[in-house]
């Protein structure tokens, strides 16, 4: 693989951010085996998987990095944490530079199949009853992808609103303490329960949700296309089109790190 290839696949400004984050590899036996394979390398070469949707066999050897030891090094990252702890790197340095706007989050979902099934599919009322699964993510008012979550199919949207909401972690901001509280949160149809609502305004947050039979898809349409555009750019990286992992917590593994490569390419322009 050119060293240009894996540049822009990996920029050397996002491994800044990445390298102090990975976890420390296992310490060999004086002369036992063979030398560590770059942890760049790897990180790099999982990216080529994300965005080209190409299976684990078919990764290239010209990435220097074998088939085992890209998914196992995979999965040792996805056990520790990595992949979250990147997105909030990245939405760590957003924030620190004024590129986050809480004025208002926008809340979505998408079903995608899943081939394989696995942990968190089921039945999907969008394909015929095919097994899949549902992205959700929630984004600022310019549709950074903050949070994101994996569900089955046929689990209704509503039920990931709170869960989404908790998980938006303390980001950094330009000026004072950290920040994770929205102003406003917009929503369609499917999250118009009053429930919902009261818990929001518990939480400080104002409820812009459509409700069902009053207000009208070209009105509120105007904000909250920014998610439809999130989930586009999410589901533009091929491995996240289609689930192929069986293990639920490989495909949110996936899903993350697209989040923070979208946010990153907010940060690099």
């Amino acid at each position: 693989m050119t060293d240009e290839l894996s540049r822009r696949l990996v920029p050397d400004e996002l491994w800044e951010l990445v390298e102090p984050l990975i976890p420390p590899g296992k310490t060999r036996p004086q002369g036992g085996g063979m030398s560590r394979v770059d942890d760049r390398a790897v990180f790099t070469a999982i990216v080529f998987v994300l965005t080209s949707g190409c299976a684990w066999r078919h990764l290239p050897p010209s990435f220097g990095v074998t088939v085992p030891t890209a998914h196992r090094r995979f999965t040792e990252w996805t056990k520790a944490g990595l992949w979250r702890q990147v997105h909030q790197a990245v939405l760590d340095e957003l924030g620190g530079r004024g590129l986050i706007d809480w004025s208002r989050v926008v809340l979505d979902g998408a079903s995608v199949r899943a081939k394989k099934g696995g942990g968190l599919t089921g039945p999907s009322p969008v394909d015929r009853g095919k097994p899949g699964s549902k992205i959700h993510a929630l984004s600022d008012r310019a549709g950074l992808p903050l949070t994101v979550g994996v569900s089955a199919a046929n689990t209704h949207d509503s039920h990931a609103l709170k869960p989404l909401v908790n998980a938006l972690p303390a980001i950094r901001s330009r000026r004072g303490p950290r920040r994770r509280k929205p102003a406003k949160l917009h929503a369609d149809k499917a999250y118009d329960i009053p429930a919902l609502r009261d818990w929001l305004r518990q939480h400080g947050i104002i409820p812009r949700i459509a409700r069902k039979g009053i207000e009208s898809a070209d009105k509120l349409g105007r904000h909250r296309w920014v998610i439809e555009r999130t989930i586009a750019w999410l589901t533009g990286y091929r491995r996240l089109t289609i689930r192929y992992e069986r293990n639920p917590s490989h495909y949110l593994a996936f899903l993350l790190l697209g989040a923070a490569i979208t946010c990153y390419k907010k940060l690099a322009k």
